[in-house]
């Protein structure tokens, strides 16, 4: 007699259940390991690579102007580069509107020097030397504008040149951080999940010795 829909059901469940439970307790680990690892490799090997190429801009004090001026002026411009008025100039030899552009270029300066770093980011390494250049060049146009009420210009320091690797992502680096998740994320379940039925602990409680029991008899041939 063939089995209802249902009774099949039933019976597949109760399989499984009792596979589960034939499993280590630690089971969760190693399979949320493997997944995390699955699933960077995955990322890593089917995302888009993005490139990054980076330009430098140095700030120079002209004439009489006090030297240190020229940190103080490189820390503004750097500020500068990713605003409106930066990036709508640099816009068309970047070849990206601005909305696009601002979400493409970041800047760094450094406390210690008066130097200016834009880097340009993109899934084409052409584009991204393109958008680092275009911007610090709009930078150093827009400071020299104001160099005479300033008395510091912006120089082109180095060119970006066009990046040969991609930066992201990686596959050893997805791979190890999908292992690192999934082991944290294993762990998680190991911790929250409840015990199997018939799990007990026990504590060992040392038995008298040998001396103590003697102790024991003679106290309490004193009390009676």
């Amino acid at each position: 007699m063939t089995d209802s829909p249902e009774q099949q059901r039933h019976v597949v469940v109760r399989r499984l259940r009792t596979a589960l439970t034939r499993l280590p307790h630690w089971w969760p680990l190693p399979v949320s390991v493997l997944i995390g690892t699955a699933s960077g490799l995955s990322y890593g090997a089917l995302a888009t690579p993005q490139y990054e190429a980076t330009s430098y801009a140095m700030a120079v004090a002209e004439g009489e102007t006090d030297p240190t001026a020229a940190l103080g002026y490189a820390q503004s411009y750097g500020r500068l580069t990713t605003s409106d008025a930066t990036l709508s100039y640099a816009q068309g030899a970047a070849g990206e509107p601005v909305r696009e552009l601002r979400s493409h270029v970041t800047s760094e300066t450094s406390p210690d020097s008066p130097m200016i770093s834009v880097t340009g980011t993109s899934s084409d390494r052409h584009k991204a030397a393109d958008i680092a250049n275009a911007v610090i060049e709009a930078v150093i146009v827009s400071s020299g504008h104001v160099s005479k009420d300033t008395g510091v210009k912006l120089i082109k320091f180095t060119h970006a040149m066009t990046p040969d690797q991609p930066v992201s992502p990686s596959v050893p680096l997805g791979a190890a951080v999908g292992a690192a998740a999934g082991g944290l994320l294993g762990g998680l379940v190991l911790l929250v999940r409840p015990r199997r039925e018939g799990w007990s602990v026990s504590a060992q409680v040392p038995g008298p010795a040998a001396g103590d029991t003697g102790a024991a008899q003679e106290e309490r041939e004193l009390v009676r």
